[in-house]
């Protein structure tokens, strides 16, 4: 496999421990950790096997240190991490929900090294040395004009070297304020409509092709857990003729019965074939995976690109049927695991995709 380049921020998590609140548990311990939407997949395709090489920018201190120590455990390269003086470590804090109490997110991120760093400081020949796929999402543009210019060039560098694209659109309304003119939606939509035709592999939830690309399934109630899973076909289709450098589009499927149990799938779409894969299936239909006790959902998507990711880049796994579901089965198993980073292995994803979801002891 060749190296898969991810561009984008990493930050400080920062969280109470088990399921208490801030308001509980400060002043007190919380747990630090790092993470990051294309920072989580370089750290899982490197964890289940892959090469992954993430390129961000970062202040020069001890903590961002920490932080590349923390990647490259994880078998990261982090050689294209520039240290800059100006700009910070962004952070975001979380709560866990559990039962009807949903999970809380909150940004501290303005001002950070990466949304100040322009894209002529980054060595895109360096950074892509090697490599054979690019991953962005549209996280990173949302932090600032300057770095939705980085990202932009990240992808036009990367295709003018023949590297597959991967997008995750990945809707922050939160984030999307640095052009005062236009709601987030409208900016978000602006900014990744020039994105986009430089990108060969698309992948969204179920809110991310409504919002960013005005394209929805009929007969969907995302709060209330019921999806019409079949109607995302003719979203593909949709997005597929609007965007036709597109080869593949893929949806994940989130049914949220509670902040503590969600059923999960997903839909990977062969634009050549015209055709849908789903996962899990069970005696030839969509069935998903029933997630009945959530440890932490956060960074689930980024589990399902970075099993994706792998999975295309890996001969044995990389048909339609096989990729969406290694992708779908990684995904699940990162709701048993704290923090966004997926420790689970391949052989542990490929017994979940293989039917074992007893979860007994293996001994």
């Amino acid at each position: 496999m060749k190296n898969v380049v991810t561009f984008g921020e990493i930050l400080c998590r920062i969280s109470p421990f088990d399921h208490l609140r801030f308001a509980q548990a400060l002043p007190g311990p919380v747990s630090l950790t790092f993470a990051g939407a294309e920072a989580n997949v370089a750290a899982s395709v490197a964890y289940l096997g892959g090469k992954a090489r993430f390129v961000s920018a970062l202040p020069d201190h001890d903590i961002s240190r920490a932080c590349r120590a923390t990647l490259r455990r994880m078998g990261v390269d982090t050689s294209q991490i520039l240290l800059n003086e100006e700009g910070r470590l962004g952070i975001y804090y979380t709560e866990t929900g559990a039962n009807q109490r949903p999970s809380r997110v909150i940004y501290d991120r303005e001002h950070s090294a990466i949304s100040l760093t322009r894209a002529d400081q980054y060595d895109w020949d360096a950074a892509y040395s090697d490599a054979g796929w690019l991953h962005v999402t549209g996280i990173t543009p949302a932090l600032s004009k300057v770095a939705a210019e980085a990202t932009l060039r990240a992808t036009r560098e990367a295709r003018e070297r023949g590297l597959t694209v991967s997008c995750d659109l990945n809707f922050r309304g939160k984030l999307w304020k640095w052009d005062k003119t236009l709601k987030p939606a409208e900016l978000a939509r602006k900014t990744m409509l020039e994105i986009l035709p430089q990108v060969d592999v698309l992948i969204a939830n179920e809110e991310d092709a409504a919002v960013v690309l005005g394209i929805e399934a009929d007969e969907n109630d995302v709060e209330g857990g019921k999806l019409n899973v079949r109607g995302y076909e003719s979203v593909a289709v949709r997005i597929a003729k609007q965007f036709p450098g597109l080869t593949s589009i893929a949806t994940t499927f989130r049914e949220s019965l509670s902040a503590s149990h969600n059923n999960w799938g997903a839909m990977l779409f062969d634009c050549s074939e015209r055709r849908a894969y789903y996962a899990p299936e069970r005696n030839g239909s969509y069935q998903p995976y029933a997630i009945t006790h959530i440890v932490d959902r956060v960074g689930g998507g980024d589990s399902f690109a970075a099993g994706l990711i792998f999975a295309l880049n890996t001969p044995e796994l990389s048909s339609p049927k096989d990729a969406v579901s290694f992708a779908a089965a990684a995904s699940c198993l990162a709701h048993s695991i704290s923090g966004d980073f997926n420790f689970n292995t391949r052989s542990e994803v490929e017994s979940l995709m293989r039917g074992s979801a007893s979860g007994r002891v293996v001994r």
